[in-house]
């Protein structure tokens, strides 16, 4: 198969850039180690900034999510058992989010990419191999169903993930990891039951981080901090409601409404970034490149970000025949990550409990959250680093 550009990773990256390059008239094949309904059961993030929404509509699959998503002017933070609400369009001259579930932004991209008919080749499991791509032959090779195949292309984006084939084949030596991992994990819960409030709180408290998000106006997405040794299996329900009910104030205790959970999970927490993110022909995006915590709402942003980036490059390159795109890369994605880098460090900082910290840590953290809504100024810079810094 020859094609221009081959992606790895079926996930709202690898989707999102195809959509894109489609649009401009740019071949591309998408090869995903997974099946459509494992990527799909990924329960992931559910706050999307402007630009992620801009590129959904760029891409013409934003129907359902302007009729569907529900539209955040604001945050509450949770401390000494009181709220403080966070007015976005106030502080950043009319600024929001939307919040659509990760889940549902791959299904539109991946409901789009079947009806153009675009090549996707799916279940193909570990055997992915990158060839070339330090030359001016890029080849990506695969077995499936018991056959080997090869991509010929000219250029490789890697959009497979924190564990994916594509910055793992990049030599040791070329390239730099930089990562602080958080001694503790965010336990959630899916269920089908209104959320406590209409925007997310999050919650500060001396038992530990809460999160009241939601995915919809009937379905909700509650976290609680715990202990890296704790295991899904520990927390029934029940238990799982107990406590997140003890980490609210009165009302929204009051307005927590029970269910069965349709997913429960424990994710740990970790700052993670590498440096560069192109080699030779071969482009890292998303998660491939960075990781960020979720206190922030930034992991899927920041893969829309570099996508952005990415896909100009890449049109760029083939409409005005111009590698300026291309060259500035990594060093114009990297400038916008390391900034959310360091909103989602500070913020996952600022709201958690950390073992070692002790009752000043605690004092501490209440002391600059009373400093963060008192003064305008620094809810200010919450409010632009939450809804998304410019490109």
């Amino acid at each position: 198969m020859r094609t221009q550009v081959a992606i790895i990773g079926a996930g709202p990256s690898g989707l999102l850039l195809g959509q894109l390059l489609h649009k401009a008239g740019i071949a591309n094949v998408i090869v995903e180690r997974q099946s459509p309904d494992y990527v799909l059961g990924r329960i992931r993030a559910g706050v999307l900034e402007q630009i992620a929404v801009d590129l959904m509509d760029e891409c013409g699959v934003g129907a359902r999510m302007h009729r569907e998503g529900l539209v955040h002017e604001g945050i509450e933070l949770l401390f000494k058992g009181k709220r403080h609400r966070i007015d976005f369009p106030g502080l950043t001259g009319g600024k929001t989010v939307m919040v659509y579930g990760q889940t549902e932004v791959t299904h539109d991209l991946m409901d789009a990419r079947k009806a153009e008919g675009l090549p996707t080749v799916y279940e193909v499991g570990d055997t992915v191999t990158l060839h070339g791509f330090d030359g001016t032959s890029p080849k990506v090779r695969y077995r499936k169903d018991g056959v080997e195949h090869e991509i010929e292309c000219d250029f490789i984006a890697g959009c497979d993930g924190y564990h994916g084939v594509s910055r793992a084949s990049v030599p040791k030596g070329a390239i730099t990891e930089y990562e602080k991992v958080y001694p503790f994990g965010w336990l959630g819960l899916l269920a089908d039951v209104p959320p406590v409030f209409h925007e997310l709180i999050y919650a500060n408290t001396e038992r530990g981080f809460a999160l009241c998000s939601m995915r919809s106006k009937t379905r909700s997405r509650y976290y609680v901090q715990v202990p890296l040794t704790d295991k899904v299996e520990d927390w029934s329900d029940d238990a799982f409601y107990d406590e997140l009910g003890r980490r609210l104030d009165p009302e929204a205790r009051e307005r927590l409404v029970r269910g069965p959970s349709l997913e429960k999970s424990i994710a740990p927490l970790r700052s993670f970034v590498a440096e560069p993110m192109r080699f030779g022909r071969l482009f890292l995006a998303g998660d491939a490149a960075h990781i960020v915590p979720p206190t922030g709402a930034k992991g899927l942003n920041l893969a829309a970000s570099d996508v952005k980036y990415l896909s100009s490059a890449f049109v760029e390159h083939y409409k005005e025949k111009s590698n300026a795109g291309i060259d500035h890369y990594s060093a114009r994605a990297l400038a916008r990550v390391w900034k959310a880098e360091r909103f989602s460090w500070w913020f996952t900082q600022l709201m958690h409990r950390f073992p070692d910290s002790g009752e000043i840590g605690q004092k501490l953290q209440e002391a600059e959250l009373d400093y963060l809504v008192q003064s305008k100024a620094a809810s200010t810079a919450l409010a632009e680093n939450y809804v998304g810094l410019p490109l």
